[in-house]
């Protein structure tokens, strides 16, 4: 993981679908930051406020806007670029907007990845890709222990379900076109990513647990919080992204091996319930804060997700490198600074760079967590 601070994506063109959103936007910094020429495509920002604006974004990265699933313009932005590595995060993310236009959300996840893979398919300059799907795309038995990358696949609702879905079109793009063992001769390494619930700074979205409560915070409301028994595999941001990038780097130096499926998640110990998440957010933030439980039920959840990570530690020697109390201090520390109307690009920067300097150490995660620091402290 030392590499992934240093050079490994200097001067390297790579194309990043889902840039204005909250994830995309992150990696798209990040990609910046380490000299790669970052080329987005996406729709307009899914929020007022955006991480993409509020990070100044487009100042690091060649920003077009534009609908994954109309295919001509996607494949006339990929072809005209010429990218080496293709992240692909670009998606309709929220479970509860997937149950009021299931086929719209069908038709950006799983006909937009295959918009994406078609462009692949035919470039030659792209050496490395990865599709980003999520924890979701695992057929959910409600059980106590974590998914593996081997377990079947499914989907309660229509988010879950087209998730599992590009998973299934992913696999039978590689097998087709562009099978590992044949590594040496279509030059494609092709690989899937599965994260669990991403936290951080700069989240907007309606209907997730952190910027409902931030936006309830900030207006002095209690929040109404649904299913806060239910457990999730909550992560800071930068960690699934540092796996992604680890993982595009391995694929970009030709090893077939990892032109796979593989799980990013936190410890075990950093699976809490949404209440448990909820009264920490509380106890950070302060000044006040509070939420009640919803008891109406409108659609249908899953209510313990949990993911095994052991590949992605055993052979990319990825690990989780925050713990939850930590991640949470990061993120109450970016929206009140952002509140308080601080640079947030230069303060989004240096959370990345508090992440880099873990990245770069060999102690253990334990040791790594006592002395990671607030970015407060350590703002430019």
């Amino acid at each position: 993981m030392e590499d992934l601070v240093k050079n490994a994506w200097h001067g390297r063109k790579v194309f990043v679908t889902g840039h204005t959103g909250f994830k995309g936007g992150w990696l798209a910094l990040w990609l910046a930051r380490m000299g790669a020429r970052v080329r987005g495509y996406s729709l307009d920002p899914p929020t007022r406020p955006c991480f993409f604006e509020a990070a100044r974004i487009g100042s690091d990265v060649e920003d077009l806007r534009g609908d994954l699933r109309d295919a001509t313009s996607l494949d006339r932005a990929m072809r005209e670029f010429g990218p080496e590595a293709v992240f692909h995060l670009g998606a309709q993310p929220l479970v509860r907007h997937s149950y009021a236009d299931p086929v719209g959300t069908y038709a950006t996840n799983v006909i937009g990845t295959a918009n994406v893979l078609e462009s692949i398919r035919t470039l030659r300059s792209v050496r490395a890709a990865v599709i980003v799907t999520t924890d979701k795309c695992y057929l959910n038995r409600e059980w106590h222990w974590s998914y593996r990358e081997t377990d079947p696949l499914g989907g309660h609702d229509p988010y879950s379900s087209s998730k599992a879905c590009v998973e299934i079109l992913t696999a039978s793009y590689r097998n087709s076109f562009f099978r590992p063992e044949m590594l040496a001769t279509h030059g494609v390494g092709l690989a899937t990513a599965r994260a669990g619930n991403v936290i951080g700074g700069g989240d907007w979205s309606e209907d997730r647990l952190v910027p409902d409560l931030v936006r309830g915070f900030m207006a002095k409301e209690s929040v109404l919080i649904r299913y806060p028994q239910a457990i999730r595999p909550w992560q800071h941001v930068l960690e699934p992204i540092a796996g992604y990038l680890a993982l595009g780097e391995r694929l970009f130096a030709g090893e077939a091996r990892f032109a796979d499926s593989w799980n990013f998640g936190p410890w075990d110990r950093d699976t809490w319930s949404v209440g448990r998440v909820a009264t920490e957010m509380v106890r950070h933030w302060g000044d006040g804060a509070h939420w009640h439980s919803d008891d109406s039920r409108s659609s249908h959840e899953a209510q313990f997700l949990k993911l095994d990570s052991s590949k992605a530690r055993a052979e990319l020697h990825w690990l989780p490198r925050l713990d939850l109390t930590t991640t949470l201090e990061w993120l109450v520390d970016w929206y009140q600074s952002w509140r308080n109307g601080l640079d947030m690009r230069t303060f989004s920067h240096n959370q990345v760079s508090s992440y880099e300097a873990l990245l770069q150490s060999s102690e253990t995660q334990s040791d790594c967590i006592k002395k990671s620091t607030s970015p407060l402290e350590t703002r430019m």
